[in-house]
């Protein structure tokens, strides 16, 4: 039985608040993600360590300073990348970076300079074929920085005098001192087996080998329970297609999705294609949908749009099956793993099931053996980037200002933020006349979810003319697009 069941309705809430910020942040220390988290998951150590074990096969280790949860890796998930103070995505070069600051850091003292860690970072990029820290290149010198500043954000160091962005700007006039926070330092890098010893990624995955294809035993079944777990606090969305036979079945289990429900104190909501955990509170989804600011409001106005061409009777949209999921990303980090590095005598070799089961689906899904999952409407990007330029001229004077002047922009934000949120799946463009021929608009797969958020409507302030100066939340929160029913 886990302690959510046995703990007072007057603490539970609690309980389950300390629970949703660890499964959000994986990382908790002193001042990330607030003050307030690490003496919270402190006082429910104990129970949390247990309940997070059996439900989800996780390992929860609690310190003094840091809070460190240890997940189980079903599969890669591209949808939670690290992202600079000014919230744009890290690239391969800030993540060398990030990953190079933290072997220099673990070398270091109590405090650094960021000239001195800089020196140490480019040092051990030349030994990486393709990587350079050059101090003299201002692009270097951001790409740098915002790596430091998210391991500032975290604790790993904290400011102890200067100004980061006085180096970046001039490192001769500028520097800043950081004090080291070591144990924060070893506890963000802490991979399940040693990186080494890997000559695939899939080695990083779980391996429950009391589970398989067929296998219907108690044990089996307890892990087909903790993986579907782990997918709806780890997804946006759990769509029943993405499972295998015997995890739908536990996903249909209402114990299952209730255990869920009574750890994160989250709503779960059921529909034909799946499950979505409802995080009214904010505390364990990374990304509020919906919510202000231009991005997410001009979503949420695209998705009305959407569905207002999707259930158009009399104009039937095109409908596609979901393609099987690519592998082509485990494919592509395998072939960029340095042989020279890996320990041969120790190595650990890809799950030898793993390649057998995706050609076994493969194989059955030619021959016509699995169920074909209904098609799903296919929206034109051209229909969407057109779609998004009538918003802009329609909404524009309530939009960032950078948003004004880049529609195009604009839109492959949107995109990715309805792709992130499981409710859209772009598909690759084909190329209708062969090598070299007209290559056909790419399409936009319009999954079930999306259909919850239909229906929005939109207020738009406008300023009195007695008024002479607009208040400040007007000023930069002019369209209200809201859900309907919710």
């Amino acid at each position: 039985m886990i302690h959510a069941r046995t703990i007072d309705s007057l603490t539970l809430d609690n309980y389950q608040r300390a629970a949703r910020v660890i499964l959000a942040n994986h990382l908790v220390t002193r001042s990330y993600p607030d003050r307030i988290a690490l003496p919270l998951l402190r006082r429910w150590a104990t129970e949390l360590r247990e309940d997070l074990a059996e439900l989800f096969g996780y390992r929860l280790e609690v310190t003094e300073t840091t809070a460190r949860l240890f997940p189980v890796l079903d599969r890669l998930d591209s949808g939670r990348p690290a992202r600079t103070p000014g919230d744009r995505l890290f690239d391969r070069r800030r993540y060398a970076y990030l990953s190079l600051a933290l072997a220099a850091l673990g070398r270091a003292g109590d405090q650094i300079t960021l000239s001195e860690l800089a020196d140490q970072v480019a040092s051990y990029a030349t030994r990486v074929d393709g990587l350079e820290l050059s101090t003299d290149r201002a692009a270097d010198r951001d790409a740098f920085v915002d790596a430091v500043a998210w391991l500032g954000a975290r604790g790993a160091l904290t400011l102890a005098d200067g100004d980061a962005g006085g180096w970046a700007a001039d490192p001769e006039a500028g520097e800043a001192l950081y004090d080291i926070d070591r144990a924060v330092v070893f506890a963000i890098f802490r991979p399940p087996r040693v990186l080494q010893h890997l000559r695939s990624v899939r080695g990083l995955f779980e391996d429950e080998s009391d589970s398989g294809p067929g296998v219907s035993t108690p044990q089996a079944r307890a892990a087909d329970a903790r993986r579907v777990r782990r997918a709806l606090v780890e997804r946006p969305v759990v769509y029943a297609q993405e499972l295998s036979e015997s995890e739908r079945v536990q996903l249909g289990t209402e114990k299952v999705v209730a255990e869920v429900e009574l750890l994160t104190g989250l709503r779960a909501e059921r529909r034909a294609e799946g499950v979505a955990l409802i995080d009214t509170s904010g505390r364990l989804s990374d990304v509020r949908f919906p919510s202000t600011g231009t991005l997410a409001q001009v979503a949420l106005l695209l998705v009305g749009e959407i569905a207002d061409l999707v259930l158009d009777i009399d104009n039937p949209v095109e409908r596609r099956h979901r393609p099987a999921p690519a592998s082509t990303l485990i494919g592509a980090l395998d072939e960029a793993i340095p042989e020279s590095t890996v320990f041969t005598p120790l190595v650990i070799s890809a799950d030898p099931t793993a390649a057998q089961d995706d050609s076994d689906q493969a194989a059955s899904e030619e021959s016509g053996e699995v169920e074909q999952e209904p098609g799903y409407p296919v929206v034109p990007i051209s229909w969407i980037r057109e779609t998004v330029q009538a918003l802009t001229d329609r909404y524009g004077s309530t939009f960032a200002a950078q948003w004004q002047a880049d529609v195009p922009g604009l839109t492959r934000e949107v995109l990715a933020l309805l792709e992130r949120l499981h409710l859209v799946e772009p598909l690759a463009a084909e190329d209708e006349t062969g090598s070299g021929g007209t290559v056909s608009d790419p399409g936009l797969l319009i999954l079930p979810a999306l259909a919850r958020y239909r229906g929005a409507v939109v207020t738009v302030r406008t300023r009195a003319k007695s008024e002479l100066f607009a208040s400040a939340t007007a000023l930069g929160d002019h369209a209200y697009p809201a859900q309907k029913g919710s």
